[in-house]
């Protein structure tokens, strides 16, 4: 995470909602021969205190959780480059702002009995954002098939120790520079979600 504290005040309860509505990230843990990583979507409870996702049984980090293990997970949004000339100010380098929350706790596997529910709350959460669109539910598949397929994969579930938000919105410049750039982000377009960015460039998380 970026050391200045200025980019660290956003609330404990703003980095749980981004990170439930961003609800996918990088898991990592060390493994055996280095560290280890999967792109992983997520289910997140209210409060941040369990996580849960599934992997496919041949991943390397289901043979590395032989014991319960520390691990994180990254969940990273929107990010862009943010050029000097924007803050109309002297003396000023380049610079690449973004959003990022870590999730650090232990991971440890699932018995096969909780990946019926997981799937149902994973699949729940994205399908209520398609809405008019009839939700999904495992209901509609043949049951051979659902059965065969849950063979190949695997419940994890994390309970979470610490979040930490990373908010690099330049709130370490002038107002008036911080919102000439965050024009100038959303227009120009170099990083991903940059009118994401820019939005939050001009209303960033109030402190705690």
């Amino acid at each position: 995470m970026h050391p200045n504290p200025v980019f660290r005040r956003a609330p404990r309860a703003r980095n749980i909602a981004f990170a439930r509505e961003r609800a996918f990230g990088v898991l990592t843990l060390a493994g055996p021969d280095g560290p280890l990583a999967a792109h992983v979507p997520f289910v997140l409870t209210e409060d941040g205190s369990w996580w849960e996702a599934h992997l496919a049984r041949s991943n390397p980090i289901l043979r590395a959780l032989d014991t319960r293990r520390p691990a994180l997970v990254i969940v990273s949004g929107p990010e862009g480059y943010v050029s000097p000339d924007w803050y109309g100010l002297p003396d000023q380098v380049p610079t690449w702002n973004y959003v990022a929350v870590h999730l650090r706790g232990w991971l440890e596997l699932l018995d096969d009995a909780a990946l019926p529910p997981h799937a149902a709350r994973l699949s729940a959460q994205f399908e209520r954002r398609l809405a008019p669109k009839p939700a999904w539910t495992d209901d509609k598949m043949d049951a051979e098939a659902l059965t065969r397929m849950r063979r190949m994969i695997r419940p994890i579930g994390m309970r979470v120790e610490t979040i930490e938000g990373t908010w690099k919105l330049n709130q370490n410049k002038p107002e008036t520079a911080r919102q000439a750039a965050a024009m100038q982000v959303g227009r120009a377009g170099i990083g991903t979600e940059t009118a994401a960015l820019a939005a939050l460039m001009k209303d960033p998380p109030a402190t705690e």
